[in-house]
């Protein structure tokens, strides 16, 4: 067994020794700060401004893309949602089921045609209460035992009701024709006035009740029209652009917060969908962007489009328009309002400025006469083209007259510090020519079916 014997020697140096370092002068340390951000170049500037705004243009240039293609896709085909696929927009509305589902053919213009007499209207410039019964014919209501039920259920009865009021007026003050009565009175209680009502040939209370049923068409006495002149939505707040896929087809008047009249022929060919239009009121300057959506169109059953008779029909809106400075309905005149040839009248519209022009960006308005029956109906002007349910309005020597683009608008009569809708634009040969003047729908006569629609689907 080997061992070692030899003794370690005492040592103090390290077993693996380290060089050593000798120390020299240097300089000191500078304290740690925190460093300074490089500074972005003004070329960086202009390039990151410069994408900004180039993204933004190119958004908006696909939003208005897609836009422009959306409206031209509806102005052409039908998309069947459930199916999904496009038909032709000629086959919507055919009375055919194209779509799977039939979708194509449920948001369709009606038509409704009335039978019966709607039972209760206001007669002459003074709004005289009449009611209707068969085999007795109409009676003046007499003001005795009439209360603020009455007046309350009449209005209703009649439609648009706002602040309604009800005064008596001296049977002595009516027309010949009306100071003969009959009259009746009515009876206490809710019913239908028609209902319960006590026939009379004279009135104990020598009076009988006149009767407002709102704040229609209340604005101080104030020319698309050929002639005309600018005008501003607050001077004719009833006055409403009808519009078909974002493009302004007709005018119309606004009768109540939620319904338009018209004419008729506005809805021919492929205008018979809808969910397709939009009613925009409110505006001085045409505008196609919001507007209110329409859920009901109903033409008068009689619309004869090759004589332009019985050219009138109601728009229902899906929610009422808030009544305000620039909406406002105008008045449904009273039966026999008691126009005389001659009285002055405005028109108003957004149409052609003349025969082969193209729409007024700036509502219009023109103060236009009403021209006698018998003068309109001459050989050498419309002949026998001019039916009850038409009245001529204008100038035999031309110069001021609707247009293109002004169908359906207003044709208004100021009387009794309202203004009453007299008339819709309805047809004319060109415009504003010499011996062909403008023809409308005659409100008196369709007031009738008028207010059946409104009573019937409100």
């Amino acid at each position: 067994m080997w061992t070692d014997t030899q003794q370690a020697e005492d040592t103090t140096k390290p077993l693996n020794p380290r060089q050593q370092v000798i120390p020299r002068p240097g300089r000191h340390r500078r304290p740690m700060t925190a460093q300074k951000p490089q500074k972005n170049s003004p070329s960086t500037w202009k390039r990151v401004v410069l994408t900004v705004i180039t993204v933004i243009v190119v958004l908006g240039i696909l939003a208005t893309a897609v836009f422009f293609t959306k409206q031209l896709i509806e102005a052409k085909y039908f998309y069947c949602s459930q199916s999904m696929k496009f038909i032709p927009l000629d086959q919507a509305c055919d009375g055919k089921e194209d779509c799977a589902s039939g979708e194509d053919e449920v948001t369709c213009v009606s038509s409704f045609k009335v039978n019966s007499t709607f039972p209760v209207r206001l007669v002459s410039d003074k709004r005289i209460v009449q009611v209707y019964s068969t085999g007795l014919g109409w009676r003046s209501v007499c003001s005795e035992g009439w209360t603020e039920a009455h007046t309350q259920a009449a209005c209703q009865q009649l439609g648009y009701t706002n602040k309604p009021h009800s005064t008596a007026v001296p049977v002595s003050e009516l027309t010949s024709s009306l100071r003969a009565g009959p009259f009746t009175v009515p009876v206490p209680g809710l019913t239908p006035l028609h209902l319960k009502t006590i026939d009379r040939k004279v009135c104990q209370s020598r009076t009988v009740i006149s009767l407002s049923c709102s704040e229609c068409g209340k604005l101080g006495a104030q020319d698309r029209i050929v002639g005309g002149t600018d005008a501003l939505i607050e001077d004719w707040p009833w006055q409403v652009s009808l519009q078909q896929s974002g493009q302004h087809t007709c005018g119309g008047s606004l009768v109540s917060p939620r319904w338009v009249v018209t004419a008729a022929h506005c809805f021919t060919g492929t205008k018979k969908e809808v969910s397709r239009w939009r009613v925009v009121s409110g505006r001085t300057y045409m505008g196609t962007l919001g507007g209110s959506y329409v859920d009901r169109i109903i033409v008068n059953a009689d619309y004869n489009g090759a004589r332009n008779d019985y050219d009138i029909a109601m728009m229902r809106l899906y929610s009422p328009i808030t009544v305000g400075d620039t909406r406002m309905p105008v008045c449904l005149p009273p039966k026999a309002l008691g126009l005389a040839p001659g009285a002055s009248m405005q028109v108003t519209g957004w149409g052609y400025l003349d025969e082969k022009g193209k729409v007024s960006p700036s509502l219009q308005k023109a103060a236009i006469p009403l021209i006698a029956r018998e003068q309109c109906s001459k050989p050498t002007v419309y002949g026998s083209a001019i039916t009850p349910r038409m009245i001529c309005a204008g100038f035999l020597e031309g110069k001021v007259d609707a247009c293109q683009g002004d169908s359906g608008g207003p044709l208004v009569y100021f009387s009794s510090s309202r203004w009453n809708l007299v008339g819709v634009v309805s047809w004319g040969v060109g415009c504003a020519r010499e011996g062909r003047p403008g023809v409308y729908a005659n409100i008196d006569e369709l007031l009738n079916w008028m207010h059946t629609v409104i009573g019937k689907y409100s």
